[in-house]
């Protein structure tokens, strides 16, 4: 894949601050990155905006808002709170998007329905900033062992019709491989999805899966994934956008981050 499209995101080098991987960036010549809130706050808004457009970055994504599935009303209403934040954050460092985990299901309830209602009830409430402001709102589909706790939105098509119940230029969708490279209905959903595709990331599902499985993700080629045909029905679609690198994976923390980037590279080129 050509370089030129490659996005580094921030949580490949997680202990690494908003300059240290902007410059990571520049030294091995990745031209966008994806940043994550934390980050952002640690330094600032407006620092992190300026030490970006210094580098000469392009933002791919900010992560993430969502997390939309309270019990309670006040917890329900800081969501959106801090929701219209994020929004705010994504206008300020020029993001393509802003990347939603809209949450498990809701705490003392068994009721997957009335958590995938209360997400597309909370991203109808926030499409007014989003198109005010000018941010695409981009709802991630995660793998199904991540849906109680963390996302009942389990299937790209899942995520594809509740992005087309709102304005194209409001809410999109993730692919994200290692979320949905399994799913037998990808090809399809993916035709489907059009110009809804907002943000493309990159990692692959490396055996054996780890006690936490969150942390079971590897550099491309390292495990299951056929990346090859996924990005090409991903362009098919029409995404031309960046391909974000996000892994989570404890190894790769722990190595030194120029060794981590070179690899991304690498491998990205020859994907």
């Amino acid at each position: 894949m050509d370089v030129g499209r490659l996005s580094l995101n921030q949580a490949t080098v997680q202990h690494l601050s908003v300059a240290q991987a902007a410059d990571l960036c520049v030294r091995h010549e990745i031209p966008a990155i994806g940043l994550w809130r934390g980050p952002v706050a640690e330094v600032g808004l407006a620092a992190a905006a300026a030490t970006v457009r210094a580098a000469g970055l392009h933002v791919s994504s900010l992560c993430r808002g969502g997390f939309f599935t309270h019990a309670d009303a006040d917890a329900r209403a800081a969501a959106l709170t801090d929701n219209r934040a994020a929004i705010a954050e994504a206008a300020e460092v020029e993001a393509d998007t802003l990347i939603l985990v809209s949450g498990g299901l809701v705490p003392g309830s068994r009721d997957i329905g009335l958590a995938r209602r209360m997400i597309a009830d909370a991203i109808g409430d926030l499409v007014p900033e989003a198109q005010r402001l000018g941010v695409r709102l981009s709802v991630e589909a995660l793998h199904p062992m991540f849906c109680a706790d963390r996302c009942v939105i389990s299937r790209l098509g899942e995520a594809v019709d509740l992005a087309l119940q709102f304005p194209a230029d409001a809410v999109g969708v993730v692919v994200d491989t290692y979320h949905v490279w399994w799913d037998c209905a990808l090809a399809a959903d993916l035709a489907r999805a059009g110009g809804r595709i907002a943000s493309y990331q990159l990692c692959d599902w490396v055996l054996p899966l780890p006690q936490d499985t969150l942390l079971g993700r590897g550099h491309i080629g390292d495990g299951c994934i056929d990346f090859g045909p996924i990005s090409a029905m991903v362009a098919a679609a029409g995404y031309a956008g960046y391909a974000e690198v996000e892994i989570f994976n404890q190894e790769i923390w722990d190595a030194p981050p120029d060794d981590t980037a070179a690899t991304i590279r690498q491998r990205f080129a020859a994907m």
